[in-house]
């Protein structure tokens, strides 16, 4: 900026002038063309004699003629275009309004078998493409007729040097004219490069850039300005008969596989019902145990999905019935920010009784505490913002009674003392806080609250305290990320401070004790008056007596991972959350075993069971996973960092499972890894049968064809690899490979007679592929208007371009999936939201059911092999959820409640 305030003189201000005088340039070049080509069709034209389509055989036309060229509209009419020098007869199309949605354009006018080096695609993208043969069979509607060679002997005499001088200008401008047309035709222009629709651009060099219309015979999308180009089936005559509305099926969230262990504590805890709360992703899961003690689940869940972003933290009220949860700060779709809140509810009827400190967090909400001395009339709150403002709030009437700064360092436990309110305690990084809460007798604004730092004295000050408890006897006991358990004991000052006890009650330590090898993440208060504390490193738990005597011991399983949170259940029961995302029920004596399992890391693969309720997830933890839907179990999994079964041990610390596919036959299921490997095991004896590896990029999706003849693998080397399988799917050779997409491969599937494929690409691509005839790519996608498709999972397509919303990027839909019954669409989106929408979904702006619980992007979702569920994952929240498919011959009608979240879909969109 200059001292007058104008706009500044810096480098790009002058790279800015330069672009707008070079594209100035370009439009005046432009127009020079534009004039040129235009005069020199005009001189054809007129050279042209009507006689010469009488010696083609064909009459010549005229605009009063009713009657148009057999297999064309009758809105048709015949024009001449020039190819360098020689001249072609050529239909052209005029054009003729259509329904809304409808952009009207011809088949491919380069029809043929042959396969070609390259190809424009029916979506954005574009590959090098030959000249296509002027004898080839072409679409419907496009009609070529060339002339005899007499013609092209006279056309070139005519630009001969015996011409007269009256004519060679002429003579010169024409020629110079088609040299720029095929010159514009063959460079890469940004208009080509940038995925021009082969509509707009048919066929090769000196091919006419027309933009042709045909009422009825596709429709065009745009995805970040690039054209994508649909063909209609032929059995749809109108739009206007295609399905409109949210579908009559709903889903209906039946179970919720997985726990927030890795990265969150003040995470599980056991209600006077029984249930056991706990939370993943944006659902606050009450799971009710079933069987014994250290025996299988079994029990049922339901689920609290009032929240718009990740849960964080939980606290439950004295009552036992209350909840009070947490979440993080978000974004919507619009990149809008969404505030962090507090929500206390009723944990019988699952309904919201208050929420508390909509905008006054910031962040997320990191601790959350109930006061136990006044039968919960408080809630504290420690936010995640820079300050770690700590908060004291009316439970009843939502308001803030005292608020004040706690600390930079990070706060991990908030706790009041179970004697007196008044007294509240914070821990966290090298820190333990008393906090002394004074007057205010519940009126808003009018509390003070003081701090005195927890001193440490002789003893070693450790880098992190996760936790404490309070004891029956009014001391504290402390687990730190040394291993060791303080008790501070309380002791009364002898300065005299206002407040409400006059005089101010400190804590010291007393004692010390050395419990854990590694970090204490946990401790316990049990109703006998023992406590149990949790270790990082050395996964023990153990019982603790007075005088912290160790009592008794146990180790959990190196791979359930550490100790994240003890609760106390229903007699000696125990219920331990890890750090590996694993929540384990049993007891001191006879051990434990899992209830809930879950990933740790983002996931994206999924693929269904063929013929059983079961389902196989892999994604960045290298962990694959085998669910039983019925059980709500997992039934097993293999790590690929042991490396068990993989050949190349170097390669273990990276290889991540991104894409899996079941054989038809159920005996086998091939897993895409992210180094170009896959392989194919057996779902029995879990072992390895197949191992190749293609390219050295990414696989990101592997399908099987629904006979099991042939398994198809899409890199991101822009390829699609071709197996031959054999019937139990546990060999595979190498039959051919699809070579034509211009960027990586998204999806892909097959036909329902196993022969073709249709794929997508990351520049939105739509191609085919005759795969039984050698791995041709279909360059008249026309002819595959009709063709039906064993599954649908491509997000590109007429019978699925409904479901794209307004101003889309082209990557705001992860993954689709139709339904068996082939009425229902579930598409998973880049906004935490699974949407159902109608089959097909070929309107624009179609209607869908919405429904939210996931808090990061959704990555997959797929049908049970009876359509009576739908699973969807999340990506980085590593949750699995499980909905049962209801309505339209289902077990009954769905709940329906609205969401807060916001909604992908335009506003005819329900939010469920």
């Amino acid at each position: 900026m200059d001292g007058a305030g104008g706009p500044g003189k810096g480098p790009s201000h002058e790279a800015l002038q330069s672009l707008s005088q070079r594209l100035q340039v370009q439009e005046k070049e432009m127009e020079l063309v534009k004039a040129a080509l235009a005069e020199a069709l005009r001189l054809l034209r007129l050279q042209a004699s009507p006689t010469s389509l009488q010696d083609s055989g064909m009459p010549a036309p005229t605009r009063d003629s009713p009657a148009a060229p057999p297999g064309l509209p009758p809105t048709c009419t015949l024009s001449l275009v020039s190819r360098g020098t020689q001249t072609e007869t050529e239909v052209e199309m005029e054009p003729s309004p259509g329904p809304p949605g409808l952009s009207n354009g011809p088949p491919d006018p380069q029809g043929g078998s042959e396969e070609p080096s390259g190809t424009q695609s029916e979506g954005g993208g574009s590959s090098s493409s030959g000249t296509g043969s002027p004898g080839g069979t072409g679409s419907p509607g496009i009609l070529r007729l060339v002339h005899p060679p007499q013609r092209s002997d006279t056309a070139r005499r005519n630009s001969s040097s015996s011409s007269s001088p009256s004519e060679r200008p002429r003579q010169k401008l024409s020629r110079k004219a088609a040299s720029s047309a095929n010159l514009l035709l063959r460079s890469g222009s940004t208009e080509s490069r940038c995925g021009k629709d082969p509509l707009s651009s048919p066929g090769g060099p000196g091919s006419r850039r027309s933009n042709y219309n045909l009422e009825g015979i596709s429709v065009k999308m745009f995805l970040r300005g690039r054209p994508i180009t649909m063909y209609i089936p032929s059995g749809i005559r109108s739009l206007e008969e295609l399905p409109s509305g949210p579908p009559p099926e709903t889903l209906s969230l039946d179970w919720v596989y997985g726990y927030r262990g890795r990265d969150s504590r003040s995470n599980l805890f056991v209600l006077r019902s029984g249930e056991v709360v706990y939370f993943i992703a944006c659902v606050v899961v009450l799971y009710r145990p079933g069987g014994g003690p250290g025996g299988p689940g079994g029990g049922g869940q339901r689920h609290y999905r009032g929240h718009t972003d990740c849960v964080r933290c939980l606290a439950v009220h004295p009552d036992g019935v209350r909840v009070a949860s947490g979440q993080t700060a978000g974004v919507d779709k619009d990149g809008k920010p969404l505030q962090p809140v507090v929500h206390v509810w009723d944990s019988e009827t699952l309904l919201k009784l208050q929420e508390i400190g909509l905008g006054a967090f910031e962040r997320g909400v990191g601790a959350l505490a109930f006061s136990v001395a006044d039968q919960g009339a408080f809630l504290c709150v420690v936010d995640d913002s820079n300050e770690h403002m700590l908060s004291v709030w009316d439970c009843s009437r939502g308001t803030k009674l005292a608020e004040i700064k706690s600390t930079n360092d990070s706060v991990l436990a908030v706790g009041f003392s179970p004697r007196d309110s008044s007294c509240i305690v914070t821990s966290g990084k090298s820190h333990v806080h008393f906090w002394n809460w004074s007057g205010g007798a519940g009126v808003p604004g009018n509390g003070a609250l003081t701090r005195k730092q927890g001193v440490f004295g002789k003893y070693k000050k450790p880098k992190f305290i996760p936790c404490f408890v309070f004891l029956p006897d009014g001391d504290i006991l402390t687990g730190d990320s040394e291993g060791n358990i303080l008790t501070w004991g309380r002791s009364v000052s002898d300065c005299k401070t206002p407040g409400r006890g006059g005089a101010k009650e400190t804590y010291g330590i007393v004692a010390q004790a050395h419990a854990h090898e590694g970090s204490i993440f946990a401790l316990c208060l049990r109703r006998d008056g023992t406590v149990l504390s949790g270790g990082g490193r050395d996964r023990r738990l153990v019982q603790w007596g007075p005088g912290l005597v160790a009592l008794q011991e146990t180790e959990i399983p190196e791979h359930f991972g550490a100790v994240r949170a003890i609760a106390e259940g229903l007699g000696s029961e125990l219920l331990v959350g890890t750090t590996k995302n694993a929540l384990l029920r049993g007891d001191l004596a006879q051990g434990f075993s899992p209830v809930i399992q879950g990933h740790t890391d983002e996931l994206w693969g999924l693929c269904t069971h063929p013929f059983q309720n079961r389902f196989l997830t892999c994604g960045h933890d290298r962990q694959l996973c085998l669910w039983d839907g019925e059980g709500h179990a997992l039934a097993w999994s293999i790590d690929l960092k042991k490396g068990i079964f993989l050949n190349s041990p170097s390669l273990l610390s990276q290889e991540t499972g991104l894409c899996a596919d079941f054989h038809p036959s159920g005996a086998a299921v091939a897993v895409g890894l992210n180094t170009g490997r896959w392989l194919v095991l057996d779902t029995e004896t879990r072992e390895i049968v197949s191992d190749f590896t293609d390219g050295n990029e990414q696989l990101s999706v592997v399908r099987y064809s629904p006979d099991g003849l042939y398994l198809a693998i899409g890199s991101h080397d822009n390829m699609i690899y071709i197996y031959s399988v054999s019937s139990d799917g546990a060999k595979s050779s190498r039959f051919g490979r699809c070579v034509g997409h211009s960027s990586f491969i998204t999806h892909l599937d097959w036909s329902k007679d196993g022969n073709f494929i249709m794929s997508n690409s990351g520049d939105y691509e739509i191609l085919y592929w005759d795969v039984a005839g050698g791995c041709k790519l279909l360059r008249n996608r026309y002819e595959s208007r009709d063709r039906e498709w064993a599954t649908y999972t491509c997000v590109l397509g007429f019978h699925v371009y409904g479901v794209w919303p307004d101003g889309s990027d082209g990557t705001d839909i992860n993954s689709l999936c139709r339904s068996h019954n082939e009425r229902v669409v579930a598409v998973a989106d880049d906004f935490c939201k699974v949407h159902l929408f109608q089959y097909p979904c070929a309107r624009a702006k179609a209607p869908s059911l919405v429904y939210g619980g996931h808090g990061s992007h959704v990555t997959s979702v797929r049908f049970t092999h009876d359509d009576s569920h739908l699973i969807s994952l999340g990506g980085k929240d590593a949750s699995i959820f499980q909905w049962r498919v209801l309505g339209a011959g289902g077990a009954g009608p769905a709940l329906v409640t609205p969401s807060r979240t916001p909604s992908l879909s335009p506003a005819s969109s329900l939010d469920v």
